[in-house]
């Protein structure tokens, strides 16, 4: 007996009111994300590429696709004629609707872009412990913006060292390598799902640099396909396009590959893909052997490293804390804090009965 069933011409079929999607031999819900990818995708449209029905032209920044301009025709990526307007490249690069902007067009070059995407911006922050955050921060504007901003936290916050190489310059050895931290960046703002009321966030902990964003990987991918040769499905094409225009992403599926590649250089382990949750992304990037090999040139005492552990799980350490910690004397614990101090490790916080120690800067257990 032979059974045949037509493929459905459009979009997800619902099965008693739920829909359904084939992972290996298992059937799987699919979530809300999914059933609207599968729908605009089977409508021939993306998010990205509708129009905002409360927005005209003048939400545009005029300056903004003036500055793209410059940028698409450094990389040689889309030729624009020399005299084109900028409605004209809008409509070229495929961001207009007749005279309407697009999503993609707001969010790539609106005066403020929050106004109609209220999530649509990133959180950076610098976490001590799970709980304890020390410095706060949220970067909105465009994409491209939002990118560069959080960039630039980064690498006012991420430690460096210096080898010298034989030139007349010192190679500048960063605590996680730049071109891997920018493929997480980029691929959070361009890749999130603008539907979710969550938002991009970047959070920097003593061993790690974790980077969120709202919505999964888009079946069929995999976290595991991410580190070998995969298919590049965007969720919001007409972003990607923009992005890939400006020289920020491929559009071959490397740029995990290329991260894992730069990690591997130097030193760190593979970067860690987790799409566990429902409805979220996450990258990790683990510390590598840069912050412990200081601490081992600067000479520090099994003690002095026993003081840095308990100081990143507790915030802070008195010399009294410490005495109780290592058995010393009162002037041995204060001329061990006192090397710390002077190596830049530590700062003192408070005065008289209150003072205590905080960590300076990131350093390994």
């Amino acid at each position: 007996m032979i059974i045949e069933v037509q493929s459905a011409a459009a979009g997800p079929v619902s099965v008693r009111g739920r829909f359904f999607r084939r992972v290996g031999r298992t059937n799987q819900r699919m979530s809300h994300e999914e059933i609207v990818q599968r729908l605009l995708n089977a409508s021939g449209l993306s998010w990205d590429a509708s129009v905002e029905p409360q927005a005209t032209w003048e939400d545009l920044d005029k300056g903004r696709i003036r500055d793209y301009v410059a940028v698409i025709r450094q990389t040689g990526r889309r030729p624009i004629p020399a005299r084109a307007s900028e409605r004209g490249v809008l409509q070229k690069l495929d961001l207009l609707a007749g005279a309407r902007p697009t999503r993609a067009a707001l969010l790539l070059f609106g005066k403020t872009p929050t106004r109609f995407y209220p999530s649509a911006f990133v959180k950076l922050g610098r976490f001590r412990s799970p709980t304890l955050i020390v410095d706060d921060r949220q970067v909105s504007g465009t994409l491209l913006n939002q990118v560069e901003e959080t960039m630039a936290w980064l690498r006012e916050r991420l430690q460096t060292r210096f080898e010298v190489t034989g030139r007349p310059q010192r190679e500048v050895i960063w605590e996680y390598p730049l071109e891997a931290v920018r493929e997480a960046v980029v691929n959070a703002v361009c890749h999130r799902d603008y539907l979710s009321t969550g938002h991009v966030q970047v959070r920097l902990h003593d061993d790690r640099l974790e980077i969120w964003n709202p919505g999964g990987l888009l079946a069929p991918l995999k976290p595991a396909d991410l580190l070998r040769d995969h298919d590049s499905i965007p969720r919001n094409p007409k972003i990607a396009a923009a992005f890939f225009f400006a020289g920020l992403v491929e559009q071959w599926g490397t740029g995990t590959i290329r991260m894992a590649a730069a990690l591997k250089e130097a030193g760190h382990s593979a970067p860690e893909f987790d799409a566990g949750t429902a409805g979220r992304f996450r990258v990790i990037l683990r510390e590598g052997p840069t912050i412990k090999a200081r601490l081992q040139e600067m000479g520090l005492n099994n003690r002095q490293l026993q003081l840095i552990a308990y100081v990143r799980e507790h915030g802070k350490i008195t010399n009294r804390a410490y005495r109780e910690l290592t058995g010393l004397s009162d002037e041995a614990a204060r001329k061990e804090i006192a090397g710390l101090l002077d190596l830049g490790i530590l700062e003192q916080v408070g005065k008289g009965r209150s003072t205590a120690y905080v960590l300076k800067k990131r350093v390994g257990d």
